[in-house]
């Protein structure tokens, strides 16, 4: 299956950009009448036929369009740290983009060692994972906030933060309630400090555990999301 990915699509014709059209006719050969598959990120799912095989800008005619194509029973949001090391929080970005993610939002913390991250970078990752997992919806990657900015206008369902500190934790598990919004905190490398982590219980946040073992941001957030996306199975 050839897919494209097409946030901006509307109507029965559609121009894919530059470097999309190279894809589809340099680098897979394909041919005016060869069929493809399109995305626009927000669950819409098209089978559409070449018209136009220019290797710049390909048109296509849209044949078919299924809406809320493999639409997930939950809503899932984790704010995460940025990691010192870019590429461990863009190993997080692809594999919960294929796991099933909704949003993140990039928090930056009191302990947190880098204060930005390449957001055109990192929604390429996205866009690409989404494309291997064969998915219409495309997770939203929000600009960088201040943790204390973040936790001002944090809303969902069931909210937790997950951290190391010896307070009195639980499971995610525990008194769990499917197919709701969830969203879920995430530290930074030396984690929330304990004024962040009384802040968020003051937000209506709940201290969460992911087990017995100090755990990787980037880690500690993926296993946030499988816990969430097996639970609402």
């Amino acid at each position: 299956m050839h897919l494209f990915y097409t946030p901006d699509i509307v109507g029965q014709t559609y121009q894919l950009n530059e470097d999309e059209s190279k894809h589809c006719i340099k680098v897979l050969r394909l041919k005016i009448n060869d069929e493809v598959h399109l995305i626009d990120g927000k669950g819409g799912f098209y089978l559409a036929k070449i018209t136009n095989n220019h290797p710049k800008r390909t048109t296509l005619n849209i044949i078919h369009h299924q809406k809320q194509y493999g639409q997930r029973n939950h809503y899932l949001h984790i704010a995460i740290a940025p990691t010192k090391n870019t590429e461990r929080l863009e190993w997080f970005l692809e594999k919960a983009t294929e796991i099933g993610i909704d949003e993140i939002t990039p928090i930056i913390c009191e302990h947190s060692e880098r204060k930005e991250i390449k957001i055109e970078r990192a929604i390429k990752i996205i866009t690409s994972a989404v494309k291997q997992t064969l998915t219409a919806y495309h997770p939203i990657l929000n600009q960088a906030l201040t943790y204390t900015n973040f936790l001002h206008h944090a809303s969902a369902d069931a909210k937790f933060i997950a951290h190391c500190h010896n307070f009195d934790k639980q499971a995610i598990k525990t008194n769990f309630i499917p197919h709701q919004k969830y969203l879920i905190l995430i530290g930074p490398e030396g984690d929330f400090s304990a004024s962040e982590i009384t802040a968020a219980q003051q937000n209506g946040f709940k201290p969460i555990t992911l087990g017995n073992t100090r755990l990787r941001t980037e880690t500690a957030a993926l296993a946030a999301c499988f816990e969430i996306n097996y639970l609402n199975r």
